[in-house]
């Protein structure tokens, strides 16, 4: 892991020691509300439906355990509500009702506190922590190095990576040293502190595109050219949202030591001719689309001046890279097991399964690559309670070099861990409720916090999340769907990305009330889903007590239309691209009259969030 210098850590206390004096002269009326909102967004605090809510940056998705003990602190001493705060918001959950799932029965909202969220960016979020102990969470953080900056506004936000880079057996070359590299020169960056909306930037080293990086502003791949150099193909103008648009490729090579001066070139090219006067057509993607290849003249013009008029003062040394990467080098790990002790291999067909699911390689043939899973019947996905982040610190520390990675679909992922230590992890992470064998298929599903917490949601995403959850428990039955990327968002921003998901759900809102859509056909760009594409809209909206019955009947379509291959059955996105989408839109528009109470919604689907 990076290892923060006496400048790091100075600069990180001292931002910290500012927004304390920010929040006392805001509560004090010295410091008017218009004036601190702006700086309070800029350290990560919003103020959401019923409380504030706090993002933190984990940059390219890695903590250790001395973090995530901290993360853990903040949810069990700090994410606590008022009483009163509490009981407004219960009382307006209330009177919007619980979700009805099936006949006789019903999912209530999920108001708890006590919980960290980790976030699709790779970021942990709070939901009830008081503005008025704002600032000692902040010097709580910063005792870890870690802050809320630029987790909010039209700045260049936490840069995310694969959460296998620097492990990972298909890997180019390990990237979270550019990562890095890329985090000091963005952050508080002065030219770039005011663009006309948030940007976003993924970045992958390996084959294999864990990181989405087509749905980025700012997409970058690390590659090898014909000569062998490493560099970067760099893709921009992706994202989701109300308009979802795939990245274009506008570099095949970049060499690697330019990346940040062709950065400097996208984002000024951005924040030149980038549209202010509409929020909706403000992000790059919307730039690109118009321009096409006049934006990547003018990025490429932008470039040659930075280059040759001032002299590429971003030019990464060779110098620089290996400073870097330094912190980045594999730490001296050693079995937990007793040395020299035959390693137990269980025979439970579970473990077997674990094995397959939340396992993969690693670049050491001797480590593994271990997910935790944290999608479970109770629990929103990506919430973790501050006794199961202590835990997973524990597994860290036991296991894995003291360290952990966020994975883009909401869980934990241990790096470090010695082949012959599996079994005893296994046993260990079943006991903490962690070794659900789930990786990949249906309920380990993506949700943002929907209308729960966010005031921008149209519907509730998390009741719907545990409806689906509830119906399929069976591991037999999972294991048999195989693959499939559930996706929810509770509006149209996507934070729940609905649109990669080879099953999505966006809720809208319909007369006031909570309806949902469901696309098909989505990916994010990893080798399961194929190239990246956006899922297709299947029919008109749907009330929540349909859209469990919906999910159920796509999936009976797809085990009626799979094939087997060699053995093997195809994965749910490889027979909906073969067979086309019509059965499966037959399957989900008839399902609705199956549900008790229907109501008709023929309006079209477009028109639901025109």
């Amino acid at each position: 892991m990076y290892q923060y210098t006496e400048f790091d850590r100075q600069f990180v206390q001292a931002r910290a020691e500012q927004y304390r004096d920010q929040l006392t002269r805001w509560q004090s009326g010295q410091l008017p509300e218009d004036e601190f909102r702006p700086l309070r967004l800029q350290n990560g605090w919003y103020v959401q439906r019923y409380a504030p809510m706090l993002r933190v940056a984990v940059p390219y998705g890695e903590l250790s355990s001395a973090q995530l003990r901290v993360l853990a602190t903040i949810a069990r001493d700090y994410d606590q509500p008022e009483p009163a705060l509490l009981d407004d918001a219960q009382a307006a959950q209330d009177q919007l009702g619980a979700i009805p799932v099936a006949s006789g029965q019903a999912v209530p909202s999920r108001l708890g506190y006590g919980y960290a969220h980790f976030t699709t960016r790779q970021n942990v979020q709070y939901n009830w922590i008081p503005l008025d102990k704002s600032a000692d969470v902040m010097d709580l953080l910063a005792s870890v190095h870690m802050h809320g900056i630029q987790t909010s506004g039209n700045c260049i936000r936490n840069i995310t990576s694969d959460e296998r880079a620097g492990i990972a057996a298909d890997e180019i070359a390990d990237p979270r040293p550019f990562a890095e590299i890329m985090r000091q020169w963005s952050t508080l960056h002065p030219e770039f502190a005011f663009l006309p909306r948030k940007f976003k930037i993924a970045i992958t080293g390996a084959r294999e595109d864990r990181a989405a990086t087509a749905w980025h502003d700012v997409g970058l791949h690390m590659v090898v050219n014909a000569s062998g150099e490493k560099g970067f193909k760099v893709l921009v103008g992706g994202g989701m949202g109300r308009t979802p648009i795939l990245a274009t490729t506008i570099r095949d090579f970049l060499p690697w030591d330019q990346i940040l001066n062709y950065l400097e070139a996208i984002v000024r090219a951005y924040n030149r001719f980038g549209r202010r006067d509409n929020i909706y057509k403000a992000r790059i993607k919307i730039l690109v689309k118009a321009e096409g290849q006049q934006f990547i003249d003018q990025v490429e013009a932008e470039y040659r001046d930075i280059v040759g008029i001032d002299g590429a003062p971003h030019t990464i040394t060779q110098a620089e890279l290996d400073r870097v990467s330094a912190s980045f080098v594999a730490p001296v790990t050693h079995p937990a097991s007793t040395p020299g002790a035959a390693p137990v291999q269980p025979q439970e067909p579970e473990y077997q399964r674990w094995l397959q699911q939340n396992v993969a390689a690693h670049k050491n043939p001797a480590l593994r690559c271990v997910t935790l899973s944290f999608k479970r019947l109770g629990q929103a996905p990506g919430d973790a309670t501050a006794a199961q982040l202590d835990t997973a610190a524990g597994l860290a520390d036991r296991f894995s070099a003291g360290e952990v990675r966020v994975t883009h679909d909401q869980n934990l992922v241990l790096p470090w861990v010695h082949a012959v230590d599996l079994p005893a992890l296994w046993h260990a992470a079943r006991e903490a409720g962690f070794a659900r064998s789930n990786i990949r298929l249906l309920t380990d599903m993506i949700a943002c916090p929907g209308g729960d917490f966010c005031s921008l949601a149209n519907a509730r995403s998390l009741p719907l999340a545990e409806a689906i959850t509830q119906r399929y428990q069976d591991l037999d039955e999972l294991h048999d769907l195989g693959e499939i990327d559930l996706h929810i968002s509770g509006c149209i921003n996507s934070c729940g990305h609905h649109h990669s998901g080879h099953i999505g759900i966006l809720g809208v809102d319909k007369d006031g009330k909570e309806w949902y859509q469901i696309t098909l056909g989505g990916s994010d760009g990893s080798t399961l889903s194929g190239a990246p594409a956006t899922g297709k809209v299947v029919g008109p909206s749907f009330s929540a007590a349909e859209v469990p019955e919906v999910i159920e009947a796509v999936l009976d379509t797809y085990r009626a239309e799979r094939l087997a291959v060699n053995g093997q059955q195809e994965t749910f996105i490889t027979t909906l691209r073969r067979v086309g989408a019509e059965p499966f839109k037959a399957a989900a528009n008839a399902a609705r009259f199956a549900v008790p109470g229907h109501q008709s919604n023929s309006a079209s689907a477009e028109a639901q969030v025109a």
